[in-house]
This record gives C-alpha cells, sequence and structure tokens, in this order.
C-alpha cells in the first residue's frame, strides 16, 4: 500500500537483504532483458513476455532465455556469456526502470528462495478506486480504526485465493498481496492474479519491475519469524512459485501513477498470468490450490454495500509480513481529487505490504466477488482505500485473458 504523504502512505514493503552468490547476477540479467524490450516491435515484447513457458535452461544458474531474446541482447552489446562471467557487475541497474517499457520477465529457478522471501519489504505507493456518479468528488467521515484479525492457520482452509507477490526494483526486493482469480477465457483452470498497479509497475516515472512471482498461501502455517530462518521452501511456499508471464495494468497508472500524492490511486490494478517455476502436474493455479475469486465489475455503490472484507500480508511495523490478516468493515468514500473516481475506504490497521490484496464483497449476483484491492492508507495506519473497478479494470482483466485463450 502507498502513502500519500504527508498524511497517508502506501501498503508495500521493501526488502533489505540481497542475495551474493547466484541470484544478484541472476537479477541483474533478468533486468537486461527488460532493457532489450525498448528496442522489440510488438511481436519481439510479445514473445518477451512469454519466455519463461518458452526458454530452455542455459545450464548455468537456472536463467531460461529463449534465442531470440539472447539474440536482442547481442544486438544492444550484452553478450550472454560474458555476463556469466561477471560481466554484469558493471551494468547501471538503476537504468532498467527508465528504460523497461514492454513486460518481460523469465523464470530464474531458486532465485525467490525461503530468506529472500522473508526479507522482501513493501515498496511505496498509493491507491485509488474508479468512479460512480452517485460517488463522484464525495469524502465521507473518516472510519474509525478497526483492528486487523489474524487469519487462523492453515491459510489456505479459510483463503485458498489469497498469497504473496514478490518483485525486485531499484530499491531492492519487495512483496505485495495478490488474489488468485477466475478466467473467463479458461474457466475452472485460471492462472490469472490481481494485484495494485504500483506492485507490477512503477507509474509515470519508471517502467515494469522484474523477477515478479507469486507464491499462494505464503506460510500456509502460520510460523513465526524464527521457525520460518530454518524452514524449506516446501514450507514457505506448499503450492510453489507462480511466475509471471505476463502484466497488465491500467493505461492511467502508467501515466499518472507516482509513490505520493495519490496520483494514478482511482486505478491501481493489476492482472498477472502465472505459470509455475517448476512442475506443477499439468495443473493450472486455479487447479493447484482448489479456488478461484469472480471479480465484479458492476459492483453497488459504497452505500449500498454493508461489508467489505480486506486481506493481505501486512509487513510494516508492527506486523512482520509473515502472517496473514484481514479486516472486515463497512466502507465509506475517499475522493483524492474531483476528476477523479472516488474510492472505497475502510477501517484497517494493516500496513505496507497488505497493498494488492484482495477485498471482498457480496457481487451483483450476491455471491462472494473481487470488488477492489488495498491500494492506499495513512502513515498512522487507521485506515485502507482501493479502487472500485470498473469498465477499466474489466478492460485490463479481458485483455491478459484473451492473450491466453485456450492455452
Amino acid at each position: 500500500m502507498r502513502s500519500i504523504r504527508p498524511s497517508f502512505t502506501a501498503r508495500g514493503q521493501r526488502g533489505g537483504r540481497r542475495r551474493t552468490s547466484r541470484g544478484p547476477a541472476a537479477a541483474v540479467l533478468a533486468s537486461a532483458l527488460l532493457l532489450t524490450a525498448t528496442a522489440c516491435d510488438s511481436g519481439d515484447a510479445e514473445a518477451g513476455g512469454e519466455a519463461s513457458a518458452t526458454a530452455a535452461d542455459d545450464g548455468k544458474g537456472g536463467i531460461r532465455i529463449p534465442d531470440h531474446i539472447k539474440e536482442k541482447l547481442k544486438e544492444h552489446g550484452i553478450d550472454v556469456d560474458r555476463w556469466k562471467d561477471g560481466a554484469w557487475k558493471d551494468w547501471d541497474k538503476d537504468d532498467w526502470l527508465r528504460e523497461a517499457q514492454d513486460f518481460v520477465n523469465p523464470i530464474i529457478e531458486d532465485l525467490w528462495d525461503p530468506d529472500r522471501m522473508r526479507d522482501a519489504e513493501e515498496p511505496d505507493q498509493e491507491v485509488r478506486d474508479s468512479d460512480l456518479a452517485d460517488d463522484s468528488g464525495v469524502t465521507d467521515p473518516e472510519p474509525r480504526p478497526v483492528e486487523a484479525k489474524a487469519v487462523p492457520p492453515k491459510y489456505h482452509d479459510s483463503a485458498a485465493t489469497a498469497g504473496k507477490v514478490f518483485f525486485d526494483s531499484p530499491e531492492g526486493q519487495m512483496v505485495c498481496s495478490a488474489t488468485v482469480v477466475e478466467d473467463p477465457a479458461n474457466p475452472g483452470k485460471s492462472n490469472l492474479v490481481w494485484t495494485a498497479g504500483h506492485c507490477v509497475h512503477a507509474g509515470k516515472k519508471g517502467g515494469w519491475y522484474r523477477n515478479l512471482a507469486f507464491v499462494p498461501s505464503y506460510n500456509d502455517t502460520g510460523m513465526s519469524n524464527e521457525e520460518l530462518q530454518t524452514a524449506s521452501k516446501e514450507e514457505v511456499a506448499p503450492y510453489g512459485v507462480w511466475w509471471a508471464d505476463w502484466a497488465g495494468t491500467s493505461q492511467q497508472w502508467i501515466e499518472q501513477g507516482g509513490s505520493t500524492g495519490g496520483d494514478g490511486a482511482s486505478y491501481d490494478f493489476a492482472v498477472i498470468h502465472v505459470t509455475p517455476e517448476e512442475g506443477s502436474g499439468g495443473k493450472s493455479l486455479e487447479e493447484t490450490v482448489g479456488s478461484a475469486l469472480p471479480v465484479d465489475f458492476d459492483a453497488p455503490s459504497v452505500q449500498k454495500v454493508p461489508s467489505v472484507k480486506a486481506i493481505g500480508y501486512p509487513a510494516a511495523p508492527p506486523y512482520d509480513g509473515q502472517t496473514l490478516y484481514q479486516c472486515e468493515d463497512r466502507p465509506g468514500r475517499l475522493s483524492i481529487a474531483a476528476a477523479d473516481p472516488t474510492m472505497y475506504r475502510i477501517g484497517c490497521t494493516m500496513t505496507g505490504g497488505s497493498s494488492g490484496g484482495g477485498w471482498v464483497a457480496a457481487g451483483s449476483d450476491g455471491k462472494p466477488a473481487l470488488v477492489s484491492n488495498t491500494s492506499i492508507g495513512p502513515v498512522t495506519a487507521g485506515w485502507l482505500a482501493g479502487p472500485r473497478l470498473g469498465k477499466e479494470a474489466e478492460g485490463v482483466y479481458d485483455a491478459v485473458s484473451d492473450k491466453f485463450a485456450g492455452q
């Protein structure tokens, strides 16, 4: 989650420790792949987006790099074999964020090990919600804080669709929350994940983040931070690590989104298509976790929603990011700017790291559905706000679904 300074703060978490063995080299090489996307035509960019599904292991470090991407790297003076010998250390890693225009995210096997996942923190980011005619420009009184409650482990038993999104930014490894959602193009076999736009793209001052991966039911048994120090990857990620092979967010977020001030927050949503890091026996993400939420793009106005439940992994103090929490409250309205859509707002004490986590309410058909995602909240962590999902969100959702129709 982002904050709108001085009064608000975003709800992601930035991570501290960096790997010093094969991890950094792999991460920087993946960033180089992002840089080449700016020079690719649309066909190359699409192929790059599917690199994780089509590329072969190069035999060193588990990095899967398709031949057409290798050729693009060479065209721009990057010799993959030379990079393996340490030349990546000379590359200016700050440039990738400004130059990466198209989403490319090759799988780097074992990059997201238990230590790296545990150390990831929240990004600074903010959120908004989409418009309703009867809510436009209206802000209701600030809600009373609602104490977040820990979800009882195993998390999968009561929140099978919830998980964590991990990614790298110039500031280090980051984490957000996310939700498995239905895929209209692949009923019952969805590989779609819903999160915040600021968890996949830096907005107006940057590009796509790298090494983006989703872990459903992270720390499913609710191990303590101390217990996680020695936990295996299978214990931390019992349903596997799923890498994004495509991502979409709103054009408004890309053009307006910022880390402070609420810029672009009304359109701060994203959809990720994922593929397993290791074999899943041919099962989709939905089949693997056993569930996926429908998304309601015609949710009722704020006044007609009796209750919304927000769920996520808050990582900023007093939380540590290892435990799943939820808040439930009747929503109010928050207007950041008169020209922008009015957002949902609820009382909740969750902090950074809960960004992108799903908001669940009774949809237009009366059944539980995803109606928003966590985007912003105050520094004092008394409430959360998120966008109402309308036609812009539906367009992003349909575009990602259609890209993988029949696959």
